[in-house]
């Protein structure tokens, strides 16, 4: 298989000046569809969209590989365009972007598309193929370019003036590098590109570990290492790093790679380049947690890696739950209610059983995040005790940040041991002592305060006056719009989830209601309001409806991407509108998640979903408004 066996004439457009990223994107988009690569492109799309947010795609150096894998699609491709002039597409060196390729891979997606797709990504770092690719005259001119690159007959123009690069003398590979991006399609092999490139013209001997989707490849042995003179890891995800102990190691972004290869290189052979000290096990590690950034985006990736790793057995958990008060008999024992009937017992038991595994998994995994392996069971025990000491939620929060920073602490204090006890500090030493700071500080520390917050936040909300409640059905529901599925959205999830293992089940009713809201806002514009919006987008609006009632707050993004100043406001109002009305109502809900499907177990279901409607119509009014008629 060839690069051009992925790239269709009907994929490419040359000329292009989109006037802005998320246009771009979406004729990028366009264009894969006309591929016939797509079964979902409003799917692609939100995956697309998803790896942006994560970190740019714009490389630098004039190129942009905007790309996801994604259920959206159906056979593995690419699209191509050219702009000449350059746009601002939020590029890694701050200048414009002048050469796309989008790539699409399916979820399936086998080794050789991946190696195809890792091949052009190499292909493009170099910087005369990318400059005669940009002045293409014709799609059949841009296709030739490609084939003969690929079977090495293109020649740059000053290529027979050049003189020969110098071969590396060295006897051993003096530096070893490894890369890694989380979608692991272009990123890695184009800082791999970068680095090789770059040391190659400077005759230094580099090899170059990829760990891309398909796995790693090109792996470094370990008489390599023994022998390099320095490691440089690019990488945006968490690598194999205990095999380096003892050696001079840079960690960086991957980005850094691809655009910083020769400071990279200057400071991995200075001779200045910090000893990495492997602590343990064989442990991972990777530039994200080293690279800088500030507390408070630490902290909220340590919980965000609890609570995902927490939604599953939430979400399972609580509509079985909810489903044993559905088929249940209240009158039978009300002291029983949800465990009356055989059937509701049933439900009853299974969802308890994934149900109580939500603040000890909260906890591991908060504490896992911050500590690797060693923490995973320090914070299991602690959220486990937050559940019997009656601290809940809060209680579990606080102990899987303090049990990851525990065993943080342990791995300092015992790297005094001599080597010959490495082996048993992972098995023994951090779990027995982290154990017991754990146990010691939640039972004496973090209990007493935390469960007393907890028992009064509980407390309070259920007796809250109506008006109150009101408006904290505002906030919440609000929330849910601001950043939709961002740090903002995930907060009121997350509170809403905590009140409801708490037994408070309104203000998860708020959440879910002001959740649904903003793709059914926009579905709802999208068929009322058509000339506000393009055919593609129109077409687009109508995939909302589904997603709007599964309670998918996500299918909002790309409308909010095109054009966040009159989106966002409007979508803010009417999930507002509608939790203030869920209060309003009295409405509850004990299941996590499930939009329409879990009506059965909302209390007062007929009003919740009025509120829900009303809401969505707000924001659809709101829209319309704020959003002028164009111009085809």
């Amino acid at each position: 298989m060839r690069i051009t066996d992925l790239l269709k004439s009907e994929s490419i457009v040359l000329g292009a000046s989109p006037a802005d990223k998320a246009a771009a994107i979406n004729q990028l988009a366009d264009l894969m569809e006309a591929g016939g690569n797509l079964s979902d492109k409003e799917q692609y799309k939100k995956d697309v969209f998803a790896r942006e947010e994560s970190g740019t795609t714009g490389l630098g150096d004039g190129i942009a590989t905007p790309h996801a894998k994604s259920a959206g699609v159906k056979a593995a491709g690419l699209a191509a365009m050219t702009v000449p002039a350059g746009m601002d597409f939020a590029s890694m060196d701050g200048l414009p972007s002048r050469l796309f390729f989008m790539i699409a891979a399916p979820d399936s997606a086998n080794d050789d598309h991946l190696a195809i797709l890792s091949k052009l990504a190499t292909m493009i770092m170099d910087p005369d193929f990318k400059e005669a690719l940009i002045a293409a005259q014709s799609k059949d001119e841009f296709l030739k370019l490609i084939d003969d690159k690929e079977d090495g007959k293109f020649v740059a123009p000053a290529a027979a003036d050049s003189a020969a690069e110098e071969a590396p003398k060295a006897d051993h590979i003096q530096v070893l590098a490894v890369t890694a991006c989380p979608t692991g399609i272009a990123h890695t092999f184009m800082a791999a590109e970068s680095l090789e490139q770059h040391a190659k013209k400077r005759g230094i001997t580099i090899k170059v570990e990829t760990n891309g989707s398909g796995g790693a490849k090109n792996v470094l042995t370990a008489e390599e290492i023994a022998k390099a003179d320095a490691i440089i890891v690019a990488a945006d995800k968490n690598v194999a790093m205990a095999r380096f102990d003892g050696k001079p190691t840079i960690i960086t972004k991957v980005a850094d790679g691809i655009n910083k290869a020769d400071e990279l290189l200057d400071r991995a052979l200075s001779g200045n380049a910090p000893i990495y000290h492997a602590s343990g096990a064989d442990e991972s590690d990777g530039a994200a947690d080293v690279s800088g950034e500030s507390l408070g985006r630490q902290i909220y990736k340590h919980l965000m890696n609890g609570v995902s790793h927490m939604l599953p057995f939430v979400v399972g958990g609580g509509i079985l739950i909810a489903m044993a008060f559905l088929f249940d008999d209240y009158s039978i024992d009300p002291s029983k209610f949800g465990s009356n009937t055989p059937l509701a017992k049933f439900f009853m038991d299974i969802g308890g059983a994934s149900f109580g595994f939500m603040l000890p998994i909260l906890a591991g995994f908060i504490a896992m995040s911050i500590a690797d392996r060693p923490g995973l069971a320090v914070g299991f025990v602690g959220g486990a005790l937050a559940g019997t000491t009656g601290s809940g939620f809060l209680g579990a929060l606080v102990a899987g940040f303090v049990a990851g920073y525990a065993v943080n602490f342990l791995k300092k204090a015992f790297s005094c041991l001599p080597e010959s006890l490495d082996g048993i500090k992972p098995v023994l030493l951090y779990p027995f002592f982290g154990i017991l700071i754990i146990g010691f500080i939640s039972m004496f520390i973090i209990a007493p305060p935390v469960g007393a917050i907890n028992t009064w936040l509980v407390d309070t909300l259920k007796n809250m006056d109506p008006n109150a409640r009101i408006f904290l059905g505002i906030v919440m529901g609000g929330m849910m719009a601001i950043d939709m599925g961002g740090p903002i959205n995930k907060a009121a999830y997350v509170t809403g989830t905590g009140l409801l293992a708490s037994g408070e089940y309104h203000v998860m009713a708020a959440v879910m209601a002001g959740g649904m809201v903003p793709p059914l806002a926009i579905a709802l514009c999208t068929t009322f309001f058509k000339n506000r919006f393009t055919e593609s987008e129109r077409k687009a609006g109508i995939t909302n409806y589904v997603m709007g009632m599964s309670f998918i707050t996500e299918g909002a993004i790309p409308f909010a991407a095109g054009d966040p100043l009159r989106v966002i406001p409007s979508v803010f109002i009417g999930s507002a509108t509608a939790g203030a009305l869920s209060m309003a109502f009295d409405c509850t809900l004990r299941a996590p998640h499930g939009g329409i499907f879990v009506v059965p177990t909302i209390g007062n279901a007929a009003m919740y979903l009025a509120a829900i409607i009303i809401g969505a119509v707000v924001g659809c009014l709101v829209l319309s408004v704020l959003k002028k008629p164009i111009k085809e």
